[in-house]
């Protein structure tokens, strides 16, 4: 029985201790505890959130499904980037300058009937077309543009037409 007696008496001596150490203990674990909490609510936002707008499929269907989504965008991103590719070629040989000058050729007509138009594309090659107005006849006359230049006489509205087109780089 004196073990008993000694045993009483140490923990009588120390209860403020003990019980000090047991609240300590027990405000940490509840501290933990609140944590451990707000962890959990957060993961159960951002469950819902992946999860809204599914009736009942787990989360590999969801998974794969999204990801022969992102399959099916890169081939589609591959595709739409080669016909840009055959665009861009095909664009080289479309008309992307023009320039035009009016002018009056004729002291008798009374305006700004004849003209000179270049089209030209990405290679400045092209053609100047013109038009000379009279009173009694028009003419009109195509020639090639060969890299910005032409092998006949150009005169000084079509030479003015060219330049306003090679100016549209």
């Amino acid at each position: 029985m004196e073990t008993n007696a000694v045993l009483q008496t140490l923990i009588m001596k120390y209860l403020p201790w003990i019980i000090g150490g047991i609240v300590i203990f027990l405000i940490a674990s509840l501290a933990v505890f609140i944590r451990l909490n707000m962890k959990l609510s957060r993961l159960n936002k951002k469950y819902e959130r992946l999860m809204t707008g599914v009736e009942g499929g787990n989360l590999e269907r969801i998974l794969m499904k999204h990801l022969d989504d992102v399959r099916q965008a890169k081939d589609d991103i591959v595709q739409l980037d080669s016909r840009c590719q055959a665009l861009r070629e095909q664009l080289k040989g479309c008309i992307q300058r023009a320039g035009i000058v009016r002018f009056n050729a004729f002291d008798d007509t009374g305006s700004d009937l004849s003209y000179a138009i270049a089209l030209m594309d990405e290679n400045n090659n092209g053609v100047v077309l013109s038009s000379i107005f009279g009173r009694s006849e028009a003419r009109c006359y195509a020639k090639p543009i060969v890299n910005g230049q032409s092998t006949y006489f150009l005169t000084q509205e079509e030479k003015e037409a060219m330049q306003k087109a090679l100016e549209k780089k």
